[in-house]
Order: structure tokens, then sequence, then C-alpha cells
């Protein structure tokens, strides 16, 4: 069953300037995002920064409101219903409980003037999910057990804890109201690296234990490739390639998406792709970008159309799809 369905979504951020603010330009961070998220599916995210990966997060979650397109919530029951702008009162509670994120920083994600029992039960209280606090308190230190940490820590602040303990509540904090759907916004870029494997360990036993989904959005590929079943890969607000992980992977399609595969280093020098493609240039600017193909500026591969025309998705396998016009060459 499909949780979200996103289509043509476009999120335009208005340029001010001048005495009166008026609107000189638009920063264009997300151009016709389509997508589907199902029960029980991890989606992967990838690309450079400023792509548009966490302002893709942030308007599924209502975070931003979308300047363009559709975002279609399915409940519980199986109702279907669009909260692309103003969502129905009645149904606000349902998607808000559904829909959760973790955010990048840990260290600003949580208030420093709340313990973390308050941090915690806020989410509890505003869903009403328990008839007393006795029960809620049994819920923080079944939560703070979960996520590896000891029931004693309610009390303490969030300045007294670690990086990756201070994400590990903000997990806690999100997986609190049993969402259906978690949006992970590069939640282990701030970490070391061998906490960042607890943490992906972690979040992938709690989707074994309720079949939640999970959008994971990241610039690292090898953890992407770890934890998704499907890839998306993003470049100047636009999709340019989608594939199941291993098929991603094994036969990039794009030329974008082949230069990130061989921007990976390897341990073992046999396999060593690093710089095999090579990027030329720095990316666009998002408030004037360029015509056609958003990727061709940059694009060793590029045709004279690439510079007119914006290339359509797509198929190129089995459920894999990609925006270029070297497809139909």
């Amino acid at each position: 069953m499909k949780i979200l369905s996103i289509r043509n979504l476009k999120k335009y951020f208005p340029i001010r300037s001048g005495v009166f603010l008026q609107v000189s330009g638009w920063v264009r961070a997300l151009e016709n995002v389509n997508m589907d998220i199902s029960q029980g599916e991890t989606i992967g995210i990838v690309g450079e920064s400023g792509c548009g990966k966490s302002t893709l997060g942030r308007t599924m979650v209502k975070i931003y409101e979308p300047t363009v397109g559709s975002i279609t919530y399915c409940d519980p029951s199986g109702e279907i219903h669009d909260v692309s702008r103003n969502i129905d009162r009645r149904v606000e509670p349902t998607f808000r409980k559904d829909v959760q994120m973790i955010f990048q920083n840990p260290f600003d994600s949580l208030d420093p003037r709340m313990t973390i029992r308050d941090t915690i039960r806020e989410p509890l209280e505003t869903h009403r999910l328990f008839a007393s606090r006795k029960m809620m308190d049994e819920r923080i230190a079944e939560l703070l057990m979960k996520v590896g940490l000891y029931p004693e820590y309610a009390q303490r602040y969030p300045h007294e804890f670690s990086g990756g303990q201070r994400q590990r509540i903000a997990i806690a904090r999100s997986i609190s109201v049993n969402p259906r759907l978690l949006i992970c916004d590069e939640p282990t870029s701030a970490l070391d690296v061998s906490v960042q494997s607890q943490i992906i360990n972690l979040l992938k036993d709690i989707q074994r234990d309720t079949n939640m989904s999970l959008i994971f959005i990241s610039h690292n590929l090898d953890v992407v490739h770890h934890m998704s079943d499907r890839i998306m890969v993003m470049y100047l607000g636009n999709v340019v390639e989608s594939a199941p992980a291993t098929e991603l992977f094994d036969h990039p399609a794009h030329p974008y998406t082949q230069a990130l595969m061989s921007a990976i280093p390897s341990w073992n020098p046999k396999d060593r792709k690093l710089g095999q493609v090579k990027l030329e240039g720095e990316p666009p600017s998002p408030i004037n970008p360029p015509t056609g193909c958003p990727f061709h500026p940059r694009c060793p591969h590029r045709l004279e159309i690439c510079r007119r025309v914006k290339p359509e998705a797509a198929e190129v396998g089995e459920g894999h799809s990609s925006a270029c016009h070297l497809h139909s060459v």
C-alpha cells in the first residue's frame, strides 16, 4: 500500500531585495519530482550538496508548502487525501503522526531547555496516545532502551550527551508515535564513522520490527546502497535517475550517476574506479539554471540537443529510469 504519492512537485523560494522586499528572482530548489512511497520500503535519495534532497524531505513532511504539484496521503484505512497545501483538520492529526522526520544536525534538533523526558513526551501528549503520565513514562523508558540508552537519561538535558547519543534521542522522539513513514535527512553525516554504523543498524532494526517506510537522504552512496531498496539520484532539483539499489550500482545509466560512482574510493586497488569519470566545473546556480538538460554544462558526453531540450525520464531497464538524451541516440 502506498503511503505518499508525489506528482510534478516543484518548490521555489523567493529572493527578496530592495526597501520593500520585492521578489527579484526565485531559487528553483525542486523541479517536477515524482515518486511513490510504499509500506515497508526504503528509498534512498542521493546527490551533491544543494541538489534539493533536504528540501524534498521537508516538503514531504509539510515543513515547506509545494509551489506546484500534488502530495497525496493514504491513511491507515486506505482513504486517499490531498495534503499538498491546506490539510483537512480531520486528516491532519493522522498525517502528522504517520509522517515523521529525523533532522541532520542533532545539536540543533533538540530543545536545550527541555529534558529528554519532556522532549519525547511532547509528541505523545500532542497525539494523546496514553491516558496517564505513568504510561507515558513507561513508553519513554522503553524507547530509550530501544535506541540503546539508559532510562535514567530521561532526567538529563541535551548538552549532557554526545552527538551520537543526541541522534539516538531524536530517533526515539520520531518513532515514539509509531509513524508509518520516517524521513531521515542525513542522520549520520555529523557523526563519527563508528557511531554512523550504530545509527544505521538501529534504523534497520526498527524498520524490521515495525514495517515502517524510510526515506534515507544522504550524499554517502555506500550507506544509501546498504539501506535502500530503491535509489533516486538528484541533480539541481531534478531526479535524473531512479532504479533498484543493486541495479543502479551495477548499471548506472546517467552520466551524473556514473560520475558519482566513479568518486567512491575503494579499499581494493583492483576495483578502483576513482576518477574514471571526471566532472567539469561547478554545479550551476538554482537561481539561474541552464536551459535544456540541467547537467549538460558538466557532462562529458553532451550533445547539441542537450543544450536546447530538457530530457524526459525514460525506461532503460526493469524499474530503471534515466533522464538523458543519450538513451535515444
